[in-house]
């Protein structure tokens, strides 16, 4: 995994997509974890390392990792 990379997963939209932005740029929108994984993939990581919860890689806004649509606890 590289060092020092940092991941925000934006609160999920009206149909329920979240933005992903790594180190400042955009990457796209996620639509569950696997969407998410594949973005992270594409960013250089290695999906089998990487743990959704991991509050040093990923911060959450809106929701955690079980939040995919706006009525499930998005703010």
């Amino acid at each position: 995994m590289s060092p020092g990379l940092r991941v925000i997963v934006y609160p999920p939209d009206a149909e329920g997509g979240r933005r992903v932005r790594v180190d400042g740029e955009i990457l796209g929108r996620a639509l569950g974890p696997g969407d998410l994984l594949e973005l992270l993939r594409r960013a250089g990581l290695d999906p089998d390392d990487v743990r959704l919860d991991d509050a040093l890689l990923i911060e959450w806004r809106g929701g955690g990792p079980a939040v995919w649509s706006p009525d499930t606890g998005g703010a």
